[in-house]
């Protein structure tokens, strides 16, 4: 009793942060177990940790390869483990309890709010029930769809298990593969039918929950909310400009899309533009890019996803916020405004705080590495910003980190899922609303 008194008063970042350890601890002793494996031995504490981590942070770096190393079992586990962290455990919980018809308490629906980066608990019980509907029904068409596809280079068996699979790490925006040797997705970079299968996963699981229930409801309200038309416009936006910055930069790389025909050349250029937005895939070698390439990429991951989706970086809002503003400012505006509404100032404060953490963290990440790990700043920096945005995509300097490496990008990974913001919240206290305010002083800025 006494145990469950203090659960509950925890404060939802605190049980946020609790609970998601507390999945990634179980996972790392599963996988742990010989039969996780396909040659029957123990896998390594900290290479089971870094996995498990991967999965549940939905990240999609690995130590050892999905595809060879691990057996059946270990690849399920893997599969619950992307399912249960791209959805959220309180999601999972939540589900649970509707099944067996418990009502949802006033903590929890506060957890819950928290963990969908919610505004309110107005119908936060009603939006876990689509999320699910919605990742389900997604996953299952997605997933019969690769597999009718991949039947035709593999026995029917496999195919429907590479099918489903796929599915779920690609919706859950985790980037793990089955293909074997690290190879990801580069079998088919001519493909269309995998290609804009698995872009239409990756998007769908990044533009948040919120922005799909509200296209799956638009024939009967026929409007979108702000979000919605925010989130759409910048992940258009970011998509294309992506695609054609990629297309002018590796367009003569011989390493990517020099040796592709025209059609190769499209497909993977809007294939990278994609999956930097936290999916982790590729259908080129990333490593391969050229430096200017690399970098771009980085912007991407650091932009990552949407609010209230399986993918992380300081998400498409913020970003647009951060923008609205200084171009607010160059105009002598003092407010910012989307599709004709003003935005309040604390949104502003919370897209600053959530961008200058995020950039502080990773600069900090990347200089404790460049000093324990033997490689080029741009490969620390490019395999950090990957980390902390769930990406999953690397430079190849995941499968030569330190113990002390490998445990600073775990650690970087479970900050990104849960937000820099969520994670301050967790360890710090929350301060109380002042009673009273300061006099107004005066800076020179600029």
């Amino acid at each position: 009793m006494k145990v469950n008194v203090q659960w509950m008063r925890l404060s939802p970042p605190r049980i946020l942060v609790l609970g998601f350890a507390s999945i990634i601890m179980l996972g790392t002793l599963l996988l742990m177990l010989p039969v996780s494996s396909r040659n029957g031995e123990s896998l390594a504490f900290i290479d089971a940790l870094f996995t498990a981590t991967s999965a549940v942070c939905v990240t999609g770096l690995v130590v050892v390869d999905t595809g060879t190393y691990f057996s059946v079992l270990g690849q399920v586990i893997i599969a619950i483990l992307i399912q249960i962290g791209g959805l959220g455990f309180m999601t999972m919980s939540t589900l649970v309890a509707i099944a067996f018809k418990r009502k949802i308490s006033l903590k929890e629906r506060l957890i819950l709010q928290e963990a969908m980066n919610q505004s309110t608990m107005e119908g936060i019980v009603r939006l876990i029930r689509k999320v699910v509907i919605y990742s389900l029904i997604l996953e299952g068409i997605c997933g019969t769809l690769f597999a009718l596809r991949w039947s035709l280079d593999m026995p029917i068996g496999r195919a429907i298990y590479y099918g489903y699979w796929h599915a779920i790490s690609m919706f859950n925006n985790a980037g793990f593969d089955m293909f074997g040797d690290f190879r990801s997705l580069t079998g088919y970079v001519y493909d269309p039918f995998v290609n804009f299968t698995a872009m239409f996963l990756i998007v769908s699981g990044g533009i948040g929950f919120v922005v799909l229930s509200d296209l799956v409801d638009y024939h009967k309200t026929k409007k979108l909310s702000l979000h919605s038309k925010v989130v759409l416009l910048m992940t258009t936006l970011l998509i294309v400009f992506g695609a054609l910055v990629i297309f002018v930069f590796e367009f003569s790389n011989p390493r990517t899309l020099g040796g592709l025909n025209w059609g190769g050349k499209i497909l993977g250029s809007f294939f990278q533009s994609v999956t930097p937005r936290t999916a982790g895939a590729n259908t080129v070698d990333i490593a391969g890019l050229r430096q200017a390439t690399q970098f771009f990429m980085i912007i991407l991951m650091f932009i990552g996803a949407s609010p209230g989706s399986t993918g992380g970086g300081i998400k498409t809002t913020t970003f647009l916020i951060m923008a609205g503003a200084v171009i607010a400012m160059m105009r002598g505006r003092e407010d910012i405004v989307f599709f004709r509404y003003r935005l309040v100032q604390e949104r502003i404060f919370k897209a600053l705080t959530i961008t200058l953490l995020a950039l502080l963290f990773i600069i900090t990440v990347t200089m404790v590495l460049s000093t324990t790990e033997d490689s080029n700043f741009l490969m620390i920096l490019f395999e950090t910003t990957s980390a902390f945005g769930t990406v999953g995509l690397s430079l190849g300097l995941t499968l030569k980190l330190t113990t002390f490496g490998k445990l600073m990008i775990c650690f970087t990974m479970f900050a990104g899922r849960l937000g820099p913001i969520t994670l301050a919240y967790a360890l710090g206290q929350k301060n109380k609303k002042e009673l009273y305010r300061y006099p107004e002083g005066k800076m020179i800025i600029g």
